[in-house]
């Protein structure tokens, strides 16, 4: 079985994907990660790696290429990435949504918990200016998913078997126990 957890940036999708896998004892991967680790070495930070990805797709294609061939090539293992349900499409699909505004608190925070370790997020002065940064990210993904793949918004909940709303949520776990309840009940 194969789980894809995807969702809107602070809904906690690497850190629900990561508690998920260790409680079902499958592996974990992190599109996520795949790409800021790219940013990361071109010296950019992933808004404008998405920025490069609007006119040069590889940004995107060397990833998803890889997503595509984890779900051909293996089973059990639980990953997470906006477009991971569409490489993967015999899946198990889970959306996690965040309001905005919560969304941004949690990223800020999370920035400011990193004391100067190097990551692909930019600095954000406030909430409020992280919530305009991930507004302009998610902005550009809408942009380069459809013109890469055609797909014209990756959070329409049609596509996903389990959809859940993290916004309330304190903690991963409980968005864990969220999805092994809305998954037993299936």
């Amino acid at each position: 079985m194969i789980f894809t957890i995807s969702g809107v940036p602070g809904s906690g999708k690497t850190s629900v994907a990561k508690i998920l896998a260790k409680r079902l004892g499958m592996k974990f991967y992190s599109m996520g990660n795949l790409r800021g680790k790219m940013a990361i070495e071109r010296g950019l930070t992933i808004a404008e790696l998405n920025t490069l990805g609007e006119t040069d797709p590889i940004t995107d294609t060397t990833v998803d290429e890889y997503q595509k061939e984890l779900g051909e090539k293996e089973d059990g293992f639980i990953v997470e990435g906006r477009l991971s349900w569409h490489f993967i499409p015999h899946s198990v699909k889970i959306l996690l949504l965040c309001e905005p505004a919560e969304s941004a608190r949690r990223i800020f925070e999370s920035e400011r918990s990193q004391n100067g370790e190097q990551n692909d997020e930019p600095p954000y002065k406030s909430v409020e200016d992280a919530r305009q940064k991930l507004d302009a990210r998610l902005a550009s993904d809408h942009l380069r998913y459809q013109k890469h793949y055609g797909i014209k918004n990756y959070l329409d909940a049609t596509h996903y078997d389990v959809v859940l709303d993290t916004t309330r949520n304190e903690r991963p776990e409980q968005t864990v126990e969220q999805i092994l309840s809305a998954l037993h009940n299936r």
